[in-house]
């Protein structure tokens, strides 16, 4: 059990939102972000709500740049750059999510269908998404913690897919994007902040209207990473509080959640 800073004989679960030092119940002040410790508390010109942190989405970027790059693989292979038709392109063909290609042991298909898109527009929406998000939530909970959402999300978005449509070829980073989504809501949460005033809970709603109504959208890609995401959020940012799991052992158990959504698609598939 880690202990107070300030006070080393006092154990404690909680930390500062900030600089993510330790904090007993006489030292924590709460703000529009979540606890902080007094040092940071005091530093009042520089919260910025959910960007409290000062490093740049560089992970976002990277992970924008390779859905770019696959994409211009997918056209350079003969795909369509309208979305008109599935397949067409080697890379399209080997990478995309389904059932009885992952049953006969192209496992990888469950991730790497998350970095194809069938067509312009569905990668511009997607990237304009992951774009938003990262740079909401990238800066402020860290690199490595961001990723460890990202491909939670992506992976349980991959399973949920094949429950629902194993036989479909199902492509797109959706189920990563809905998972920051629900991410979002959970750290909004977790550091004093109403996800509702933000916006994200009516552009939540809005998704999950347009994948309920609009056809060639996989409900289970997007369901799937919606929950993904959430319960890796709360494993990283809740758990730790309540179950007073060190950082290291969050993480573990948020890569364990990964692991899980791999195995059931295989499972799934076969």
């Amino acid at each position: 059990m880690e202990t107070c800073y300030r006070h080393p004989k006092r154990e404690t679960g909680v930390r500062c939102s900030n600089c993510e030092r330790p904090i007993c119940p006489d030292c924590m002040t709460s703000t529009p972000v979540g606890m902080r410790c007094p040092e940071c508390a005091r530093q009042s010109t520089k919260v910025r709500g959910m960007r409290s942190a000062t490093n740049d989405p560089v992970l976002t970027y990277v992970l924008i740049g390779i859905c770019v790059a696959a994409f211009i693989g997918e056209m350079a292979g003969g795909a369509s750059a309208t979305g008109s038709g599935f397949g067409g392109s080697r890379l399209f063909e080997e990478g995309a999510l389904r059932g009885p290609d992952v049953a006969d042991g192209d496992y990888w298909r469950v991730l790497t269908a998350g970095f194809l898109h069938a067509g312009f527009f569905h990668l511009l929406f997607n990237m304009f998404s992951l774009w938003i998000l990262g740079s909401l939530l990238e800066p402020a909970i860290g690199h490595l913690r961001f990723a460890l959402v990202f491909f939670v999300s992506l992976l349980a978005g991959s399973f949920g897919a094949l429950v629902v449509d194993p036989n479909s070829l199902t492509v797109g980073a959706s189920g990563g994007i809905f998972g920051l989504m629900g991410a979002a809501v959970v750290v909004m949460r977790n550091r004093g902040i109403n996800p509702m005033e933000s916006g994200i809970g009516l552009w939540i709603g809005l998704n999950l209207l347009i994948t309920f109504t609009v056809s060639n959208i996989s409900i289970g890609g997007h369901i799937g990473g919606l929950i993904g995401g959430t319960l890796a959020a709360l494993v990283l940012f809740e758990a730790p509080q309540v179950l007073r799991l060190p950082p290291a052992a969050a993480n573990l158990l948020c890569a364990g959640l990964g692991a899980a959504a791999v195995v059931g698609s295989v499972v799934v598939a076969g």
